[in-house]
C-alpha cells in the first residue's frame, strides 16, 4: 500500500487548471463531483457508503483526483458538474468569465493549520526577523500574511523560507527555523515531539478558510441536476451529523479513502469545523455577517492579487448561489 501524501489545498491560478481539459463532458443525468485529499471532500465518501446520496435521490458519481490542480482545471473545462474546492481556488476562473457558484459550505478549517513556535517565541512580536518555513503559495502562505496583518506586521517583517509542508516541519523539529506553518498531521507530529505549539491557528480566522461544493452553472440550470444538487445539500447535513456523532466510524471510512490509519485521520476530524444547516445559513449571507463568504471574499482576493495568482478583477457575489441551502432550509 502506497504511503499517504497528505495532499493539500494550494492556490492556484486558472491558467495552470485550464491546460489539463479542453473537452466538455457530454450531457447525462448523473452528477459528476470532484473529490480530493482534504477531510470536507473525504466525508462525502461517508455520504455514499452510509447511503446518504440513495436517501436524498441524489444520483451522484464522486470523481477521485490525486491531483487537487487537476480538479479545478476539471470543473472548469466542463468536465465535471461540480467539484470541491476552496473559495479561493474559485476567484481566479471566475475573473476569468468561467460560470461557476458555491452551492454549500462542507467546513472550515478550525485548527488544522497552525503556526508552530519553539518555547523562546511567546507573541508575534518575537517573529519579528525569525525565519519561518512554509510552502509558497499554500493556505499556510495565507494564514501567515493575515495573521502578521492582524498583529501589526507584514511577511517584510520575517524571513520565509519556501519548504513543502513536511520539510518545513522537519527543518522547525531540527532547530534549523524559528517557526513553522503547517497542517495536521504535522502540527500534530510537532506537539507530540515536545519541541513546539501553535502560536496561531485557523481557529483564529473564523470563516476565512472555507472548503466548498461548487456547480458548473450549465449543470445547475439543467432541472435533473438540480434536484441531485438538492438531494447533496441534504445529504451533506446527514453526513456532518454522522460525523458528530458516530467520530470513530467516519475517520474509518475516511482514512481507508486516502489510506491512512484511522487513528492517525481523526486528527483532521478534530481540526475541521463541519457545517450543517445553519452555519450554511450564515455563510451565504450579506457581507454584514462577518464570517460570510462575501465579507471573507476582499481578504483572500487581496492576497491572491498581491501574490499574482489571479489576474483581472472578480465580483465574489456572482460565484454564490445560495438558493439550494435555501430551498432545504425553506422545505423543512
Amino acid at each position: 500500500m502506497p504511503l499517504p501524501t497528505f495532499a493539500r489545498r494550494t492556490f492556484v491560478t486558472l491558467a495552470l487548471a485550464a491546460a489539463a481539459f479542453t473537452a466538455p463532458l457530454a450531457a447525462q443525468a448523473t452528477v459528476r463531483v470532484g473529490v480530493s485529499d482534504w477531510p470536507g471532500w473525504v466525508a462525502w465518501y461517508v455520504a455514499e457508503q452510509k447511503g446518504f446520496f440513495k436517501k436524498h435521490g441524489a444520483d451522484v458519481k464522486l470523481v477521485w483526483f490525486a491531483n487537487y490542480t487537476d480538479s479545478i482545471a476539471a470543473l472548469s473545462a466542463g468536465q465535471l458538474d461540480a467539484n470541491s474546492q476552496t473559495w479561493s481556488d474559485t476567484m481566479a476562473p471566475l475573473a476569468k468569465g468561467v460560470p461557476l457558484k458555491a452551492i454549500l459550505v462542507n467546513d472550515n478549517s478550525a485548527g488544522n493549520d497552525a503556526i508552530m513556535v519553539g518555547p523562546r517565541i511567546k507573541s508575534f512580536a518575537d517573529l519579528k526577523g525569525k525565519k519561518i518555513a512554509l510552502e509558497e503559495f499554500s493556505v499556510s502562505h495565507f494564514l501567515l500574511t493575515v495573521a502578521l496583518s492582524r498583529h501589526g506586521l507584514t511577511l517584510k517583517d520575517v524571513q520565509v523560507v519556501n519548504l513543502a509542508a513536511g520539510d518545513a516541519a522537519a527543518a522547525f523539529m531540527a532547530g534549523r527555523v524559528d517557526a513553522a506553518v503547517v497542517w495536521n498531521p504535522w502540527i500534530a507530529r510537532i506537539e507530540a515531539s515536545g519541541k513546539g505549539k501553535a502560536l496561531f491557528t485557523s481557529r483564529d480566522l473564523p470563516g476565512m478558510i472555507p472548503d466548498l461544493l461548487v456547480a458548473h452553472d450549465k449543470a445547475l440550470k439543467d432541472p435533473a441536476k438540480r434536484k441531485d444538487f438538492i438531494g447533496m445539500v441534504r445529504a451533506w447535513y446527514d453526513v456532518q451529523a454522522f460525523i458528530r456523532a458516530n467520530p470513530a466510524e467516519a475517520a474509518q471510512i475516511m482514512a481507508k479513502v486516502v489510506e491512512m490509519d484511522p487513528k492517525e485521520y481523526a486528527v483532521f476530524l478534530a481540526g475541521t469545523r463541519f457545517f450543517d444547516q445553519a452555519d450554511n445559513l450564515k455563510a451565504f449571507g450579506p457581507a454584514s455577517e462577518p464570517t460570510s463568504l462575501l465579507a471573507v471574499a476582499p481578504t483572500i482576493v487581496r492576497f491572491l492579487q498581491d501574490n499574482k495568482l489571479m489576474e483581472g478583477k472578480v465580483d465574489p457575489a456572482k460565484g454564490l448561489d445560495a438558493s439550494l441551502v435555501r430551498d432545504v432550509a425553506g422545505a423543512k
